[in-house]
């Protein structure tokens, strides 16, 4: 018979299937002489089905005619290898997910067949076996429509009592290995997305409504782990913590882009019960505790995750009764979640915790109708606590938190303000409220008659006095429905205090110098998102806050233009003003969540640059920079002038009497190596770039505007007072200084042209030879007498004058906030010298 097997034959026919199938019939036992023939009958079968189901329909007519299907749950019965079970699901998973008529997988699906594999005992230990068994159930759920779903559920009346796809598939649900986790998620999409109303009965019934809080319990877990790889990459950080922090991190977002395309399927009952999970099981318990301030002032560990945490679940899990739910949970204290001895995030990071809630939920334990338990949340009612609310916690971290802190209640705030599931009146109550939704509302009001509405329009204080009944709704729900009777610490308190102190704190935050120019910017951006068009909300103090920041940072500003980076600074503050515009008037924040997990990692790739470097500078320039534009756009604001694209910087003006550069015949492009120079006022010298290899040179200091260059240059035999560029640096931050012991020496510092940290792309290379490229180079040029190496140093202390003075006369306008300058040709940037200069008559 095996023989015969192999015997020519046309591949597609139907013969053939016949043959296969007729043989397939004969077989009595499975052993390991014949299980090789089992297994290439079932995968030829497969592809024959696939293949008549395109071309010739009498190939499925006949597979239903001699009951196939049957043969296969016959021959699978029979098998005691692994191999034949194997083959089967393949077998029947290749002809479920190609088939394209509607009457062969009505078929397929009937007679019970398939639930007979979905609810066979396979043995699971053998991990390929479940792979092709999950595969095969994803195969299935990908047919489901509301004709096919009825092929595979038991019904009593109009109510499903049996689903094996489904139960069987989320057994699977929290595998250790992701693709299983994966697959199952598929086929409980594509069962929730069926629309079947009996199915979704059924799957929020008792037991089965488990499903998702354990999926809550299962990304509780995923969060406690986080939070300690963070905690031991802090103690012991090695060379792949931040890839294995984005994997648990993109870990941690996908479930969430679950729950979101859960909810999105618009099942009745389904964001009710994930959102009593994740208040539950997850907010209540965990991440609402971890945010408080120490009396000792430090900030409590655990809060870098949870703000993380908060803002993922408001940002991607689009309920809008767990987004107020949240929010409304703000303005209690964080004891009113947890007792004395529940506080911390560290302390729930216990595998026995997890397993516990992950075995589901007894009926007999519920404490609520949506089967989550309650205890370990409630409280006794405080009333006189003085804490402060999460709301102001949130507010503390602005004013007094690290940059990880800062950046994650911005982040927090920010997206609160983004939600659109948020009610206005929750928005209002928190103090973020912008002011043109106000102004909206209050229009509307006065439009319909209500009441005070036009009042407060034209009112300067045009908040309402006291929260919202929007907002009660969710504190009683909170009190009812959660267990927490702990009275909220802002009850009763005007919106228009929480926006003051929220302003408050933002304009706090702007003036602070210890936080990074990046942070500050996000600080900006809220700030300018709550008043948008005016500041009628600033009081003095506000004001004096800023513009003593401000000339502060203007100071500073001045004292880089004799810096190391001065020929620099107008280029970069141009780039920066059109970058911070862009992110001011941006209508949503720049960074995402995972910005505050990775920030202290990203800080430290930088690399350790010397304190004493130009690149140090340099990036102690950038920053500044960075906060002086803020500052300065911010201001611009306060006094209502309208934002120009370009800072007002005066263009390039008159040339020095006598400028060497024209005398040297160099031009805005400056001089190049191999290039010939006029050397009319350079100086003669040696110099020595390689050991033993001494160099006669000519040396010139050059400065054109705001650019400026040392230039070492060797004589042209035949072309006197000419010579040839050999080496070409920066003039700024070359810091001349004749040697002590030897009074012919001139040492130069020499820095590169150019700042990795403005162009990511040239940081990234900086970052690759960080440790070569952080040391400054050096020239000492030795001259034939004290004299001629006295009028080197003049030279180039003259030239950085000028460049320095030209550098801070067309900054004149930009410092100058306090009169409007309105000059032809101020309001644009000019960050290089691109045309003719005029001389100075004598």
């Amino acid at each position: 018979m095996w023989n015969s097997f192999w015997r020519s034959r046309d591949r597609f026919s139907l013969d053939q299937l016949r043959y296969l199938t007729d043989q397939l019939t004969k077989v009595q036992i499975i052993n390991e002489v014949n299980k090789g023939f089992v297994i290439e009958a079932l995968r030829s079968i497969a592809e024959l089905i696939t293949y008549g189901d395109q071309h010739d329909p009498s190939f499925f007519e006949f597979f239903m005619e001699k009951q196939v299907m049957g043969e296969f749950i016959r021959v699978l019965k029979l098998t005691r290898t692994v191999s034949v079970p194997l083959q089967l699901l393949q077998t029947v998973s290749i002809m479920v997910q190609n088939l394209k008529s509607e009457h062969a997988i009505y078929y397929m699906f009937s007679n019970e067949y398939i639930n007979y594999l979905i609810t066979y005992p396979f043995d699971f230990r053998n991990e390929e076996l479940l792979s092709y068994y999950i595969s095969f159930l994803r195969a299935i759920s990908g047919k489901l429509n509301k004709n096919t779903v009825s092929l595979l559920v038991k019904t009593h009346g109009d109510e499903v009592v049996s689903f094996p796809l489904y139960v069987e598939a989320i057994r699977f649900a929290f595998h250790e290995e992701s693709m299983v986790r994966t697959a199952v998620r598929t086929v409980t999409l594509n069962v929730y997305h069926v629309g079947d109303d009996s199915v979704n009965r059924y799957i929020t019934s008792t037991p089965h409504k488990d499903y998702f809080s354990n999926l809550v319990s299962f990304f509780r877990k995923q969060s406690m782990d986080l939070n300690k790889l963070l905690s031991d990459t802090q103690l012991n950080p090695g060379p792949d913590s931040m890839s294995a922090i984005i994997a648990a991190i993109d870990e941690i977002e996908d479930n969430l882009y679950y729950f979101s395309d859960v909810v999105s399927a618009g099942i009745p009952d389904v964001g009710r019960l994930i959102t009593d999970g994740i208040m539950m099981i997850l907010t209540f318990p965990l991440l609402l505790p971890s945010l408080r301030v120490m009396p000792n002032n430090d900030m409590q560990h655990g809060a870098a995750p949870s703000l993380y945490l908060l803002c993922c679940i408001l940002r991607i899990v689009k309920i809008k009764d767990l987004a107020n739910t949240i929010a409304a949970a703000l303005f209690y204290p964080s004891k009113a979640f947890t007792n004395s001895s529940q506080g911390n995030f560290n302390c729930f990071i216990s595998d026995h915790d997890f397993t516990s809630e992950c075995q589901g939920l007894d009926s007999d334990n519920l404490t609520n109708s949506s089967g989550f338990h309650s205890d370990g949340i409630l409280v006794q009612n405080d009333c006189t606590s003085s804490n402060l609310s999460l709301r102001e916690v949130l507010l503390a971290y602005v004013t007094k938190g690290n940059d990880v802190l800062v950046l994650g209640s911005l982040s927090v705030l920010a997206i609160l303000l983004q939600t659109k599931e948020l009610d206005e009146s929750m928005l209002d109550g928190l103090g973020i409220l912008p002011q043109r939704k106000q102004h909206k509302k209050l229009l509307l009001q006065a439009l319909v008659g209500e009441g005070s509405g036009e009042e407060q329009l034209f009112s300067s204080k045009s908040n309402r006095d006291g929260i919202g009944t929007d907002i009660n709704v969710y504190h009683q729900k909170i009190k009812e429905q959660y267990g927490v009777s702990f009275l909220p610490s802002d009850a009763g308190i005007s919106p228009h205090i929480h926006r003051f102190q929220v302003i408050n704190a933002l304009v706090s935050l702007s003036c602070r110098s210890d936080i990074s120019a990046e942070i500050l910017w996000d600080g900006g951006w809220l700030l300018r998102q709550l008043l948008p068009y005016s500041v009628s909300e600033f009081n003095n103090h506000h004001l004096e806050l800023l513009k003593v920041s401000y000339k502060s940072y203007a100071s500073a500003l001045v004292e880089e233009v004799r810096g190391i980076w001065s020929d620099l600074l107008i280029s970069v503050l141009c780039d920066e003003w059109r970058k911070c515009k862009r992110a001011m008037e941006s209508s949503s924040p720049r960074k995402e969540p995972n910005c505050i997990l990775l920030l202290p990692w990203k800080i430290s790739s930088g690399g350790h640059i010397p304190e004493g470097s130009s690149f140090a500078a340099g990036k102690r320039m950038h920053e500044l920079v960075k906060v002086f534009v803020l500052l300065h756009q911010l201001q611009i604001f306060t006094l209502g002038r309208t934002l120009s694209e370009q800072p007002l910087i005066y263009p390039p003006g008159d040339l020095p009497a006598n400028c060497r550069a024209q005398g040297s015949g160099i031009d805005v492009s400056g001089p190049k190596a191999g290039t010939e120079v006029s050397l009319g006022n350079a100086l003669p010298c040696r110099i020595a770039f390689e050991k033993g290899k001494e160099l006669h040179v000519y040396f010139l200091a050059i400065s054109l505007g705001i650019s400026g260059w040392l230039v070492v240059a060797e004589e042209l035999p035949l072309k006197k007072s000419h010579g040839v560029v050999r080496s070409v640096a920066p003039l700024a931050g070359c810091n001349p200084r004749i040697d002590d012991n030897h009074a012919t020496w001139l040492h130069l510092q020499i820095r590169t042209s150019s700042l990795p940290f403005v162009n990511p792309v040239h940081f990234k290379d900086f970052r690759k030879k960080k440790t070569k490229a952080s040391v400054d180079g050096r020239w000492t040029l030795s001259f034939k007498d004290e004299e001629t190496c006295k009028s080197a140093f003049l030279m180039t202390v003259e030239e950085i004058n000028f460049l320095s003075n030209e550098v801070h006369r067309r900054l004149k306008p930009l410092l100058n906030l306090e009169t409007p300058i309105d000059l032809p040709g101020s309001s644009f940037c000019f960050p290089e010298d691109s045309y003719s200069y005029r001389t100075h008559p004598n």
